[in-house]
């Protein structure tokens, strides 16, 4: 469904060690800057990004805003989330763990990046 994610960040680099650390146990290679100084990281079929805003202006993030990541085991979501805490992140929501809902049960761990962009870690867990 969707090509491409990209959010805004205040500082390019601190945002780069916390996402190589928490996409880096999720698997994916360390993100790499494109001339204009965004950070990109590929999967076979879309990319996530980084980035000052172009408008100068200071990033914010958004209120009911969450970026979801699949993750291939529960363990994967807490080492995740354990990097995100090492790496400048911060936790919100529960702590890490399975979550219901009348169509199917997840195991979640949500963070905090540096500038305030709520992301999580997902896996679906078997019916």
């Amino acid at each position: 469904m969707f090509s491409h994610v990209m959010l805004g960040v205040d500082d390019i680099e601190t945002s780069k060690v916390f996402y190589d650390a928490v996409l880096g146990k999720l698997g994916y290679k360390e993100g790499v800057f494109d001339p204009k100084g965004r950070c990109f990281y590929f999967s076979p079929t879309s990319v996530f990004a980084i980035t000052k805003p172009i408008n100068g202006e200071p990033a914010s993030h958004g209120n009911g805003s969450t970026i979801g990541f699949a993750a291939a085991s529960p363990e994967l979501v807490d080492a995740f989330h354990d990097a995100g805490l090492a790496n400048g992140g911060t936790t919100c929501e529960e702590p890490p763990g399975v979550r219901e809902s009348a169509v199917m049960k997840l195991y979640l761990g949500y963070l905090r990046d540096p500038s305030g962009n709520k992301i999580c870690a997902t896996h679906r867990l078997p019916e």
